[in-house]
């Protein structure tokens, strides 16, 4: 009987109907569980040996009319091994957890990652361009979880309607799946079938599995209110409104929102940046994190997208700061084998944005074809803005895959007109299970301009890289690691004018450690090149040979402590090996009980030469910039439906002027008389949160907020650092209330 199960795993088998309903409460009972398929070949992907795990793991599959039920059971005795940490919803935590990864299409474009921790915290995921993982979605989905001494249980239902799916065919639904069980004291990690994230290939290798099909509906309301009282600016506001969800099957989905609240109970990374690139920052606001996983269009530079959601209600076009929305729309769904999404929003005022986008996707065969057009209207600037691209995936067979897209813009605005184009192609060849190789190419055109609703860093750019990796399993019993990945790259750049803006060769190793934890190092070698986005447009300065070495270290909890640590060590661009500047971060982790931790992290960073454009022509300043940082809190879940978090990050910035410059033609540096100030900054972000969970994706919140910026001519570290404990910009207390009905 064992061994028909094993190859009835292996096969992909038509799950037969179960005539008992199951009850998600973490005991896996044989009666509900009749007829389910019975996995039980799990093995170890992490490290990626293909070996049989060393614990027993065993799953169970089962369609329902209510959704996907899946079971696992986890053998783990209680001999010290097993973590007891407490954690909140979406806490990337090194525990002993379980993931149910299910693409609902079979088609390796959008996977979803249901995770469960022992102690029964979750985690969701939405799962894009392979291996792309966003915590960004939340979904609602049942779970339980029972232990004993010999491991623990989970118990998972996902209902058919979490997710836009096709049409099933003939009454059967075929879908990808991947299911895997950690180890947090090692960092095992055993799964079926035996794939890794790591690899070229994931979303598309999953298993490609049978069921019978059920269709669900569903229609959700989700009002709120929020009372606030502003300290800072005096008075106090009461706003309310509402997401409206309605799925009357799995191939269409609508989702609204109504006057969206969208922020206060999220808090974004402090971040000093005077760099001539943007800073990228997530999405958490529900209404654009459901359903978004088909507007999904990299252009497989960094984070660069054609949809990047953070537009919308941001800075507003008149200067008077973040724009309020008045309404949205999204419509997601399937016609046959074509999926389609359609986003639109609107914001308030006379200076609101509108913002609309159109995404159709086609799988044939081995290849897929994708189109995704954009559109902007800024009625303040006078401005419209289009961007359309087409994109297309290939895999010839199991272990080559190539993903290619084409970008064209074209901005109408008075003296302003443009039009650009851009291409991207990448190329990964998995040649075994240790050597692999990828080849990336990239066009962006000098006129190219995506950002008006997407992110690119930059444009006006030609690149190219050829990376080789190697995967190391099998290190000795007594080695620290138990893998290593490493990777090599050749990669060199140009502007569209020729210029050389980068020539780089770069190593890493990405290791696993058996204490469960994960560390890289990383070393970059440059030679020398032009930087042309320095001056904003002005002369590109000539840049020397340089490097930068970095290093990354994540250690799991072990007794009462965990810790993380990072740094680099860099070259100069004005004066290469010749001043090394550096930068470290630790952060240690106290648990004093396995709900409740604190922790504290401090950064310094020294920047010698560190180049400000200092806002015209082609002059610089030229600093000796220190930069001290407190990253520090607490986090107590005092259950898994309740929270308490006090965050407070500062960054501190004081930068003493050495010689103001100017950029000659040729890209070299000649003093210069024009005055120059030295620069401080101090920024400080603080909250408190309290959260409790009234009912799946119902939310009571109660927050403090407090923080500011100043940046000045103060170049004392000190003194910047001491200003920001006092920054009061934003001084508000707020309370939030959400509640999702069903119907």
């Amino acid at each position: 009987m064992r061994s028909r199960s094993i190859l009835a795993a292996l096969l992909g088998l038509v799950v037969a109907p179960a005539y008992a309903e199951v009850t998600i409460d973490g005991h896996i009972d044989p009666a509900e569980w009749a007829g389910a398929k019975h996995i039980v070949d799990f093995r170890q992907t992490q490290p990626l040996t293909g070996k049989p795990g060393s614990r027993p793991t065993e799953a169970w599959i089962l369609s329902t009319p209510k959704g996907l039920a899946v079971a696992i059971r986890a053998t783990q005795p209680d001999d010290g091994t097993r973590s007891r940490q407490q954690t909140r919803r979406d806490e990337n935590a090194l525990v002993d957890r379980v993931n149910v990864m299910v693409d609902f299409n079979g088609d390796g474009r959008v996977g979803y990652d249901f995770e469960v921790k022992s102690q029964g915290g979750i985690a969701d995921e939405v799962i894009t361009n392979e291996s792309d993982f966003s915590y960004d979605w939340d979904g609602r989905w049942d779970h339980a979880v029972s232990e004993d001494a010999e491991g623990y249980s989970v118990e998972v239902l996902i209902p058919w309607y979490i997710a836009p799916m096709r049409k099933a065919d003939g009454g059967e639904r075929t879908i990808g799946l991947y299911i895997d069980r950690v180890v947090g004291s090692t960092g095992e990690r055993m799964g079926w079938p035996t794939i890794t994230f790591d690899q070229g290939r994931f979303l598309s290798s999953f298993q490609r599995v049978q069921l019978p099909a059920y269709s669900q509906s569903l229609f959700a309301v989700t009002p709120y209110v929020v009372g606030r009282v502003d300290r800072a600016n005096g008075g106090a506001s009461f706003e309310q409104g509402a997401d409206i969800l309605w799925k009357p099957n799995g191939q269409t989905q609508l989702t609204a929102t109504i006057n969206p609240d969208f922020g206060q109970v999220e808090s974004d990374d402090l971040v000093v940046n005077f760099s001539p690139e943007e800073t990228f920052f997530t999405d958490k606001r529900p209404f654009f994190t459901e359903n978004q996983g088909i507007f999904d269009f990299s252009l497989l530079d960094d984070y660069s997208q054609l949809v990047y959601t953070r537009r919308v209600g941001g800075e507003s076009d008149d200067g008077h700061g973040p724009a309020d929305i008045s309404a949205a729309v999204k419509v997601n769904g399937s016609v046959g084998s074509t999926n389609y999404g359609i986003l639109t929003a609107q914001e308030k005022g006379d200076a609101g944005r509108s913002f609309g986008a159109f995404r159709l996707s086609q799988n044939v065969g081995t290849q897929t074809f994708g189109m995704l057009a954009t559109r902007v209207n800024h009625p303040y600037l006078d401005r419209d803005a289009n961007v359309l691209g087409f994109d297309h995936r290939w895999q010839p067979n199991a272990d080559f895959t190539i993903t290619s897209n084409v970008v064209g813009s074209k901005i109408d605005q008075p003296n302003a007109d443009t039009s650009g184009l851009g291409a991207t192609s990448i190329a990964y060849w998995q040649m075994n299970d240790v050597w692999a190789q990828q080849w990336l190419g990239m066009y962006f055109g000098r006129r190219l301009d995506i950002d008006d609703f997407g992110y690119l860093p930059r444009n006006n750019m030609e690149y190219l890289h050829w990376e080789v990796r190697r995967r190391l399993t099998g290190l000795p019993a007594d080695s620290a690691y138990t893998s290593h990945m490493w990777q090599y790259r050749i990669s060199g750049a140009n502007n569209t004018q020729g210029l050389a803006i980068s020539r780089r060769f770069r190593i890493v190793r990405d290791s696993r450690r058996r204490d469960g934890g994960e560390e890289e190092w990383r070393l970059d070698a440059f030679t020398a090149a032009f930087d042309d986005l320095l001056t904003r447009g002005g002369h590109p300065l000539h840049t020397p040979p340089t490097a930068k070495l970095m290093y990354d270290r994540t250690r799991p909890r072990v007794g009462r402590w965990a810790w993380e640590a990072e740094g680099y060590v860099t070259g100069n661009q004005l004066t290469g090996y010749h001043r090394l500047g550096y930068y470290f971060k630790f952060t240690p982790t106290y648990f004093i009980t396995d709900a409740f931790s604190v922790f504290f992290g401090s950064s310094y960073e020294w920047t010698p030469n560190w180049l400000i454009w200092q806002g015209h022509d082609n002059l610089l300043g030229s600093y000796d910039g220190r930069t001290v940082g407190i990253d520090s809190g607490l986090n107590w879940n005092l259950s898994n439906r309740q929270e308490l978090r006090v965050k407070l990050q500062t960054l501190a910035v004081g930068a003493k002027l050495r010689d103001t410059l100017e950029v000659t033609p040729s890209g070299g540096t000649v003093h210069s008389d024009e005055p120059v100030d030295g620069l401080g900054v101090a920024n400080l972000g603080f909250q408190i949160r309290y959260r409790y969970e009234i009912a799946p994706l119902s939310d009571l919140y109660i927050v403090y907020n407090r923080g500011g910026y100043v940046d000045d001519t103060d170049d004392d570290v000190g003194s910047q650092f001491r200003q920001g404990f006092s920054l009061k910009d934003v001084n508000e207390g707020l309370v939030k209330v959400a509640y999702r009905l069903e119907f």
